[in-house]
């Protein structure tokens, strides 16, 4: 090809592809007619000059979702693209993608169990109405504290039985007691185990993985002695529920859990949806640890957090 024609070639394709210019503008500029222009520009693509690729986020996150439904045996995974790894992103994407999810299995006389915490509030937040009869939402995990931590608990009640036609059941408890003893009291209270009890009874159950770290909410809330907290940070990898487990899924301290109030992780497994959300860097090896010990058969997560997940299986 001729040098000359070449550059022109080169020319013509840097303005219309990297600078913006219009067919007509480029005539203009370099003294042509628009029809030599187009001819450039699909010459240019033909000898490899251009390359043009579309990158489409939702052809990798359906990849990403098959891949997990296989390593992991879920039910489903729902994987969101996010435009950046950052926590407040991430969990506004993931509030948008659970609501619709379940907005669109819901169903009549179906039972919710939901928990706590800023990834479930921007679920809730996220929640549109939908004419169903007789669902009910009730509270997996006690919350009630001394401290002034917000947990959003009364909010997301709320706000999901405002989507689905309900009077949500609270749970009036802490989620950690200082004494089995104490537990073992609130939990013979008949008004708190017909709670339970329904807890228990839920077919759609929906929480998230609390990271091991000093700022994470449950550790706001002041429930934990020195012994727990070592125990915690040599061990856990995450909680769900407030029921701490190491990477393998098994429960850190039988100790603790005695102590905990709410719903047992193998409660989740039996649940027609066990829907876990969560994602970000911190909250990977919780999500692998609640895979492995098997609580989940519904993932919702990033795609960042999708890949490291099938990188580490």
């Amino acid at each position: 090809m001729e040098k000359e024609k070449l550059n022109k070639m080169i020319e013509v394709s840097k303005l219309y592809y990297l600078l913006d210019y219009n067919q007509n503008d480029i005539a203009k500029k370099l003294g042509i007619s628009r029809p030599t222009v187009s001819r450039l520009l699909q010459q240019a693509k033909q000898e490899g000059i251009v390359e043009i690729k579309i990158k489409d986020p939702t052809e990798n996150v359906e990849n990403l979702s098959q891949k997990l439904e296989q390593k992991f045996n879920l039910k489903k995974a729902i994987v969101t693209h996010v435009p950046q790894y950052e926590d407040g992103i991430i969990k506004t994407y993931l509030g948008e993608k659970t609501a619709s999810y379940l907005h669109e299995i819901v169903k009549d006389d179906d039972i919710i169990g939901v928990t706590w915490g800023t990834t479930m509030h921007h679920v809730a937040v996220e929640l549109k109405q939908k004419a169903v009869k007789n669902v009910k939402v009730v509270q997996l995990k006690g919350s009630v504290s001394h401290s002034e931590t917000n947990t959003y608990a009364n909010e997301i009640l709320y706000l999901f039985g405002k989507a689905f036609e309900t009077s949500p059941i609270h749970l009036p408890l802490p989620a950690i007691v200082d004494h089995v003893v104490v537990k073992q009291a609130m939990e013979a209270d008949r008004h708190i185990n017909k709670i339970l009890e329904l807890g228990k009874q839920s077919n759609i159950a929906l929480y998230t993985i609390g990271p091991i770290k000093s700022e994470s909410l449950l550790f706001k809330l002041g429930y934990f002695t020195d012994e727990d907290l070592e125990m915690i940070y040599s061990k856990a990898v995450g909680d769900i529920c407030s029921k701490f487990f190491d990477r393998d899924g098994e429960i850190c301290s039988k100790e603790l859990n005695a102590r905990t109030l709410g719903i047992a992780l193998d409660e989740l497994k039996k649940k027609e949806y066990s829907i876990l959300v969560a994602g970000g860097a911190q909250k990977v090896e919780g999500i692998y640890g609640a895979l492995k010990g098997g609580f989940t058969n519904v993932l919702v997560t990033d795609q960042f957090t999708a890949q490291f997940l099938i990188d580490k299986h």
